[in-house]
């Protein structure tokens, strides 16, 4: 199984605040993101991140991909820690687990043909799984989160989610994604 997990040297590119929704419940903050990211938006983002224990550093050039992100974040004492995500690009769907306190960004890819739409089954395991993959992630924080939090906003994100990849602008997406990051760590 290890050999399927990479670890990157840098953390996630954070979400660019101005472009993503955000959803509350309790400790519980999922963002929707519609996200483009190509060479200069990568370029840009790289010389800002901070670093993560892994060795790979990721690609880092023809890159051409966009998708919804769904960016689950965690209150805890230091604030919003993002923590797992899923990037339900088009030409590679991946996920993310997050871990601030290991300092360690490690990138699953998600194969369509096993799991049907990337965007369908990212919402299905924020549904029934979060909590074992807050666990994997950073441990002690599934404790954080309830049941009923994430029963809570799920209807509100899975519109969101939907609503981005299918009303999207692409001159004011592509504007945003070579924009200024508003975003970051927060905590």
């Amino acid at each position: 199984m290890a050999a399927s997990i990479t670890r990157y040297d840098k953390m996630p590119i954070p979400a660019i605040d101005a472009h993503t929704r955000y959803f509350e419940s309790g400790r519980l903050r999922i963002g929707v993101e519609y996200r483009v990211l190509d060479d200069a938006v990568a370029a840009a983002a790289r010389l800002h991140l901070e670093a993560a224990t892994g060795v790979e550093t990721g690609k880092l050039t023809e890159i051409d991909d966009r998708g919804v992100s769904l960016h689950v974040y965690v209150q805890g004492d230091g604030g919003w820690c993002e923590h797992l995500r899923f990037d339900c690009f088009e030409e590679e769907p991946h996920y993310h687990y997050v871990s601030w306190a290991a300092r360690s960004n490690e990138v699953l890819h998600v194969d369509p043909f096993a799991v049907g739409d990337p965007l369908g089954w990212a919402l299905e395991c924020l549904r029934t799984r979060l909590p074992q993959m807050l666990r994997r992630a950073e441990p002690g924080r599934e404790a954080l989160v309830s049941a009923p939090d994430v029963d809570t906003i799920m209807p509100r994100v899975a519109a969101a989610a939907y609503a981005a990849r299918f009303d999207i602008e692409p001159q004011s997406i592509e504007a945003a994604a070579h924009g200024p990051a508003s975003a970051g760590h927060s905590g």
